[in-house]
């Protein structure tokens, strides 16, 4: 991707979880079968740590079409203090959340994984759940290769054609199931897994992209919600451009601060001087015309590259050194450290493969949204885009990201929580990816949104301090006497 398009969200690095905080008062457990129909092995050597398979239609509408197989683990609290179970997502989408199951105890706190079952599985088309969503196989040509500001029609010719191919890729690769990979879909599927498990109701907690599946699962299932979190939650009231517009706005903002920040401390390695600000933009006109070597058998670093590896670091403020260290060496003509930064955004595996994520992110976008911008009426945004972005979206195309997808059968539903009860909407104050102000729109979309602010520069707040770890450990252990008042804050 040459830009952030909305709800995208790296793998979340959340702080190491808290152990050794008192117990709240006992609650009534929910009902739940011991296997349901879900078939559970043990996975490695964590005795609370299994795995298993669910079969889910394609089309729930007409269960003969095929099924996916969903890949789900599950990470056992103790019978004797276990509430229930409490399904996770990671974001994204298309990235698979069977990990935060099984590296439950390095995610959640102690509070969390000692009275729940952590549930995760790899939604339909992603990860080791089958069939999964395939495109393309070679990442560098579509993702590191082009010119992000096309110097002639030919150039911008390019950029189209790749964009075309992508989605020809995603099509004919995946006829089958292609229109049914739609968030709508997914929340369906986890009335699915509610339902192998044995529960009447179920709790919930999501991250990024993960706010929006809850958000629509509450709003179609309002009935089976025990308790949902979503944190780092997206606007669901906003458009394709809309969402994409206010999400370079966030990055736009998390990249000032980062570049004040170096030029005030002299210890930054792209400290130049106390004008950072001037040797990023500088460095970027250079990329833009002489891009810089990276290592042998993969393409230099050009200016796409670099912003690639600037959006990954905005996740979170544990990235700023790296990045400091990858924008100094790239002025001195040294690229393999922005390289490095772009391979983690795009999930690029040792052996130089990569996983299907970004491959199911786009699809899963495009289903889900019913908006198809023409090539002309997309190339109008690039100004909406630099107007608010001007350093992280400095793009003079548009980024064709849907324009050549099929429409969608299938676009996510207008999101409400309507009987759902409490839920608890969490962000962060310096959220690059979902800004505060679209999780402020998501706790007003819904019917009872419980605003909680974290002040961070970084995407998601769980693990952020202990207040933020507590409001949403408590809430989720009884959420009906501690669901948070509207707009509680964690500073």
């Amino acid at each position: 991707m040459r830009r952030i398009i909305p709800l995208f969200a790296a793998t979340v690095l959340l702080a190491g979880a808290c152990a050794g905080d008192d117990p709240v008062d006992s609650v009534e457990p929910t009902t739940a079968t011991e296997t349901g129909e879900i078939p559970w092995e043990q996975f490695g050597p964590d005795s609370r740590v299994q795995t298993g398979n669910l079969e889910v239609p394609v089309n729930y509408d007409d269960p003969s079409a095929g099924t996916f197989d969903l890949f789900i683990a599950r990470h056992r609290a103790p019978a004797a203090t276990r509430i229930g179970s409490l399904l996770v997502n990671p974001g994204g989408p298309g990235f698979g959340g069977a990990d935060y199951a099984i590296y439950a105890e390095q995610i959640f706190s102690e509070k969390l994984t000692e009275r729940f079952d952590i549930v995760g599985w790899d939604p339909r088309g992603t990860g080791l759940t089958e069939p999964a969503i395939d495109c393309i196989d070679d990442y560098d040509r579509f993702y590191a290769g082009t010119d992000i500001t096309p110097d002639d029609d030919a150039e911008r010719q390019q950029l189209i054609d790749l964009a075309e191919e992508f989605a020809d890729g995603c099509v004919s690769n995946n006829a089958d199931i292609l229109p049914y990979i739609t968030t709508n879909n997914t929340a369906r599927d986890m009335d699915s897994i509610r339902q192998a498990l044995g529960e009447a109701t179920i709790s919930y907690f999501g991250f990024s992209y993960g706010s929006e599946l809850g958000a629509t699962w509450a709003t179609l299932f309002p009935d089976t919600v025990r308790a949902a979190v979503l944190d780092g939650a997206a606007d669901p009231t906003a458009g394709f451009t809309e969402s994409g517009v206010q999400q370079a706005a966030g990055f736009e903002g998390t990249l000032t601060t980062f570049l004040a920040q170096c030029s005030a401390d002299p210890d930054c390695a792209f400290h130049n001087d106390g004008d950072a600000e001037g040797a990023f933009d500088d460095l970027m006109l250079a990329l833009d015309e002489q891009p810089v070597p990276s290592r042998e058998g993969r393409p230099d670093v050009t200016r796409g590259v670099a912003i690639n590896a600037v959006a990954l670091a905005m996740y979170s403020e544990s990235y700023w050194d790296l990045l400091e260290q990858a924008l100094s060496n790239a002025q001195f003509g040294e690229g393999e450290r922005l390289l490095d930064l772009h391979d983690q955004y795009f999930q690029r595996r040792d052996d130089g493969t990569w996983d299907n994520s970004l491959e199911a992110f786009q699809a899963i976008v495009c289903m889900d949204d019913a908006e198809r911008l023409s090539v002309a009426d997309d190339d109008a945004t690039a100004e909406q885009y630099r107007s608010v972005a001007p350093r992280f979206a400095p793009g003079t195309t548009g980024s064709y990201f849907c324009t050549f997808f099929p429409p969608s059968i299938d676009p996510r539903v207008e999101v409400t929580g309507v009987g759902a009860g409490p839920i608890l909407v969490m962000g962060t104050t310096g959220d690059p990816a979902t800004p505060l102000s679209s999780t402020e729109a998501m706790a007003d979309a819904l019917e009872d949104g419980r605003l909680v602010i974290v002040t961070a520069d970084q995407h998601t707040g769980y693990g952020v301090n202990q207040c933020a770890y507590d409001v949403i450990d408590d809430y989720l252990i009884d959420p009906v006497n501690n669901a948070p008042a509207d707009g509680f804050r964690c500073e």
